[in-house]
């Protein structure tokens, strides 16, 4: 897709200083810049790569007073850093203004589907389910039977929809997330072996939630798994049956959260965290990568380690725990002494 330095400032409300029919079909650092691509300059001490860069045009303030000779066309704005922020939103919804069905896609005659969705190749849409306005559907989705999507949703490559689960409105489902499948729940039986217990509830997930590729969150032995509103979630995270994130809280990548915990609102939870089964972690809480949490958690509370504590109490046990080899040596040095003078006093 190619743009003129003119469109662009249209854009942006800006204003050009140079070339305004310079194209450019790309984006680069500006230090990268190269014919045909479009930078920004918004750190000062990125300045002196706006002299010898051969991007074709570059975003700039309006308070920008170049110090020596540019080659490249200006682009002026109010703000360089928010401007191009701007442009890269705009230009990722117009590469996903994809709309149509595929031939090679499979829709249920009982699915109803909203009007500018779009179906790629390899999808297949199962009996009752509702797909909203505007929603797209990348190859290779798989929506099964009475399953529910929002409007303006996207569901990337292979993303696949267990029968029953709800997906709200404005949702980003990356490539390989599966919603929905069963929950790992099984019962120790008289012959010593494992028998499946049904999981015949749901996961809903309200609207405004982003999950990262190949995360997994399993429907409900009864009831709803529930994914709350602006959640965000990254790659690799395992949430399991009956788990319940509050409201705009995020997880980093390989997080697990055991079955039936409860998660309060606008929670930071780090990468690698483990959580068991059947806690109640409260609003705002903050548990650094690679914790352990085995017990509840009030909220407020920044913990860290395995198993989890207060932050403050982690880092000054921290400190001791890498003098422990020091420490050791010390005491093994007082022993010495100790026995030297009991030895001393019995004589």
């Amino acid at each position: 897709m190619i743009f003129t330095a003119r469109q662009i400032a249209g854009i942006l409300n800006g204003t050009v200083d140079g070339n305004p029919d310079a194209q450019v079909s790309k984006v680069s650092k500006i230090e990268e810049g190269e014919p045909g691509s479009l930078s920004f300059l918004a750190n000062p001490k990125y300045t002196e790569y706006i002299y010898s860069t051969n991007a074709s045009a570059v975003i700039v303030g309006k308070d920008f007073v170049p110090q020596k000779k540019i080659n490249t066309t200006l682009i002026r704005v109010d703000d360089a850093y928010q401007s191009f922020a701007k442009l890269l939103e705009y230009y990722n919804k117009l590469n996903k203004n994809k709309q149509g069905k595929d031939s090679l896609s499979y829709v249920s005659d009982t699915a109803s589907i909203g009007k500018n969705t779009y179906i790629g190749a390899f999808v297949y849409v199962g009996e009752n389910a509702v797909i909203g306005d505007n929603t797209k559907l990348y190859p290779g989705v798989y929506i099964g039977d009475n399953v529910k999507v929002g409007t303006n949703s996207t569901l990337f490559q292979g993303v696949k929809i267990y029968h029953e689960c709800v997906i709200g409105n404005d949702c980003t489902l990356h490539a390989g997330v599966v919603i929905g499948g069963d929950g790992f729940g099984f019962t120790p039986n008289a012959e010593n072996n494992y028998a499946k217990v049904p999981q015949i509830g749901n996961v809903v997930i309200e609207d405004n939630v982003e999950i990262g590729a190949n995360t997994t969150i399993d429907r409900a032995t009864l009831g709803s798994t529930i994914i709350r509103k602006g959640v965000k979630l990254d790659n690799l995270i395992q949430i399991a049956h009956n788990v319940e994130i509050g409201e705009n809280t995020v997880i980093a990548a390989q997080t697990g959260v055991a079955g039936s915990t409860k998660i309060g609102k606008n929670c930071m939870i780090g990468g690698q965290v483990g959580i068991i089964g059947h806690l109640t972690i409260g609003d705002k809480v903050m548990i650094a990568a690679q914790s352990g949490i085995g017990a509840d958690l009030k909220d407020g509370e920044i913990v860290q380690g395995s198993p989890a504590f207060g932050v403050g109490e982690y880092k000054r046990s921290y400190v001791v725990f890498r003098r422990l080899p020091e420490l050791n040596a010390k005491i093994a040095e007082l022993e010495k002494w100790l026995a030297k003078a009991q030895s001393t006093l019995r004589k």
